[in-house]
C-alpha cells in the first residue's frame, strides 16, 4: 500500500488562484440569487460585477506586490504563474471590464442586461482570460480559451438580434478551428519535449539543439494559427468585422481589447523564445504577419461605408500593429505592447461606446446601415459634445499628438528602430498616416456636413443616460490628458516586464 502524500498548504501558494476565483465566486453568487429570487433589477447584478471586480483588481495589487518582493511566484503544483506579463495582462482584462459594466444601466432595449446569466457569463468570462494570462502550462491556457470563448459567443447571442446570431455562429466556428489547430500543436510539442510547460519545453528544444526543427515547425505553425484567429490576423481574420456588426456596439468595443491582450501575452510567452533563438521561419512569418495585417485592414477600413466596420478593420490593424512587439521580442518592445495597449483601451471603448449614443430603433430616409457616415453628418449642430467627444477618440485613433495613441505609436515604433527593425517601423509610420484618412474623414462628417433631414422632417438627435455619459467621459479623459502620466506608466510596465525576463 502506497503511503500517502503530504503537501504542506503553503507550497501551493493558493492566493495565485485568488483573482480568478473571485470573479468565479461572483458569477456563482449570481446565478444562486436568480435561482432564490427571479426579477431582481439589472442593477443588482451590476453592482454585485463591479464588487466582485474591484475585489479582483486589490486580488491583483496584492500579487503586484508580492512580484515585486519575490520576483516570479509559483503555485498550484506550478501550474500558476505570477511574473509581470500576468499582472499586467490582468489590470488590464480587469480595468477594461470595470469599465464596460456600467453599461448595462443604459437604455431597457438591450435586453441582454435584464438576464443574470449575462453577468454571470462575463465574469465567468474574465476569470478565463485570467487563467490564460497567468499560466505557461498549456493545458491551462487551453481551460482558460475555452472558457472565455463560450461565455463570449453566449454573449453576443444575447443580443437577439439576426446579425447577432449569425454573428456567434461564425465566432464559434472559427474559434472551434481555432481550438483544434492549438490542440493539435500542442500536442506535437508535447511529443517532442515531453512537457506541457513553455519555459520547459523551450529548454528542452535548446537542450537539443532543436534537432527536431521540422516538427517543431509544423507544432508551431498550428498555435501561430491558433493565435491568429484569436487575435484577428490577417488573413485568419474574416471572422472579425461580421462579429463586430452582429454584437452590441460596447461588446464589440470589449472584444477588440481585453481577448486580445489574452492573446498577445500568450504570444509572447510561446513564440518569443523561438525568436531569440533565430528561428528565421518563425522572423519570417511573423513579419509577414504584422506588415500585412496593418496595411491590409487600412484598405479595407479606407472604403467602409458603415462606421461600426471601420472600427473592427481599425482595430484589426492596430493588433497587428502591436504584434510587431512579439516579432521585436525585446523588453522596450513588450513594454511598448502593453503601454500601448493600455492607452487604446481608453480610446477604443469610448470609440465604440459612442456608437450607442448615435444608434437609433429605425433608420431615417438616406441612411444605409445602422451605423453610416451619414447618420454622423451634421452631429456638431445636434449634439456637439458627442460630436467632440468622438473626434476626441478619431484623432486619438489616427495617433495626433498630444493625444493618447500618440504615445503609444511613438513608442513602439522608438522600439522597432531601436532593434534595427528600421523598414518595419517605416512601414508602421505609413499604415498610421494612411489610417489617418478614415478616421479624419468622419470629423469631416460630423463637423462640415449638414444633418441628413427625413421625410417627415425628422432629424436624428443622440442621447445617452448617465452611465453611457460617464463612461465615455472617462474614456475621454484618459484619452486627452494621456500625456501627464506617460512617464509613471511607463516606468511602472518596464519594471513588471524587464523583472519578467522578458
Amino acid at each position: 500500500m502506497l503511503a500517502p502524500i503530504n503537501i504542506p498548504l503553503e507550497s501551493l501558494n493558493v492566493m495565485t488562484l485568488a483573482p480568478m476565483l473571485i470573479p468565479i465566486i461572483g458569477a456563482l453568487l449570481i446565478l444562486v440569487l436568480a435561482v432564490a429570487k427571479s426579477g431582481l433589477h439589472k442593477s443588482l447584478y451590476v453592482v454585485i460585477s463591479l464588487l466582485f471586480l474591484g475585489m479582483d483588481f486589490f486580488a491583483l495589487l496584492n500579487s503586484a506586490g508580492l512580484f515585486s518582493e519575490n520576483g516570479t511566484i509559483l503555485g498550484m503544483f506550478d501550474v500558476m504563474l505570477i511574473d509581470g506579463l500576468a499582472i499586467l495582462a490582468q489590470f488590464i482584462v480587469v480595468g477594461a471590464s470595470m469599465l464596460f459594466i456600467p453599461l448595462a444601466l443604459t437604455n431597457k432595449r438591450f435586453h441582454e442586461f435584464s438576464y443574470p446569466e449575462f453577468f454571470a457569463l462575463f465574469l465567468f468570462m474574465i476569470a478565463g482570460f485570467q487563467f490564460m494570462v497567468a499560466t505557461d502550462n498549456m493545458i491551462l491556457v487551453f481551460v482558460g480559451l475555452e472558457t472565455s470563448s463560450l461565455a463570449l459567443y453566449t454573449l453576443i447571442a444575447m443580443h437577439n438580434r439576426d446579425k447577432s446570431f449569425e454573428a456567434a455562429i461564425k465566432y464559434f466556428t472559427m474559434g472551434a478551428l481555432a481550438a483544434g489547430f492549438f490542440s493539435f500543436g500542442a500536442m506535437i510539442l508535447y511529443a517532442l519535449t515531453g512537457s506541457i510547460e513553455i519555459n520547459k519545453i523551450a529548454m528542452v528544444l535548446s537542450a537539443n539543439g532543436y534537432a527536431d526543427m521540422p516538427y517543431v515547425l509544423v507544432g508551431i505553425a498550428f498555435l501561430l494559427a491558433a493565435l491568429a484567429f484569436k487575435l484577428s490576423l490577417v488573413p485568419f481574420h474574416t471572422w472579425a468585422p461580421d462579429v463586430y456588426e452582429g454584437a452590441s456596439a460596447a461588446m464589440a468595443g470589449y472584444m477588440s481589447i481585453v481577448p486580445k491582450i489574452a492573446g498577445f501575452v500568450v504570444a509572447m510567452r510561446f513564440f518569443e523564445f523561438l525568436v531569440h533563438s533565430h528561428v528565421v521561419w518563425l522572423q519570417m512569418v511573423l513579419y509577414a504577419f504584422v506588415v500585412l495585417t496593418m496595411t491590409a485592414s487600412n484598405m479595407w477600413a479606407l472604403v467602409q461605408t458603415d462606421v461600426k466596420r471601420m472600427l473592427a478593420y481599425s482595430s484589426i490593424s492596430h493588433a497587428g500593429f502591436v504584434m510587431a512587439a512579439v516579432l521585436i521580442g525585446t523588453t522596450q518592445a513588450n513594454s511598448a505592447l502593453f503601454f500601448y495597449w493600455i492607452l487604446f483601451s481608453f480610446t477604443n471603448l469610448g470609440a465604440f461606446s459612442m456608437l450607442w449614443i448615435s444608434r437609433q430603433k429605425d433608420l431615417i430616409d438616406g441612411q444605409v446601415s445602422d451605423h453610416s457616415y451619414d447618420k454622423f453628418a451634421g452631429m456638431i449642430k445636434t449634439a456637439p459634445v458627442a460630436a467632440a467627444s468622438m473626434g476626441l477618440f478619431m484623432l486619438s485613433l489616427a495617433g495626433v499628438p498630444p493625444f493618447a495613441l500618440f504615445w503609444g505609436k511613438l513608442y513602439m515604433i522608438s522600439s522597432a528602430v531601436s532593434s534595427g527593425y528600421t523598414v518595419l517601423a517605416l512601414i508602421m509610420a505609413l499604415n498610421s498616416a494612411i489610417a489617418g484618412y478614415y478616421y479624419l474623414k468622419l470629423i469631416v462628417y460630423m463637423f462640415m456636413k449638414e444633418p441628413i433631414v427625413g421625410a417627415n422632417g425628422e432629424i436624428y438627435v443622440a442621447n445617452a443616460t448617465l452611465a453611457l455619459r460617464t463612461i465615455i467621459g472617462i474614456a475621454a479623459m484618459g484619452t486627452l490628458f494621456a500625456f501627464i502620466i506617460i512617464n509613471p506608466l511607463l516606468e511602472f510596465i518596464t519594471s513588471f516586464v524587464y523583472n519578467s525576463g522578458y
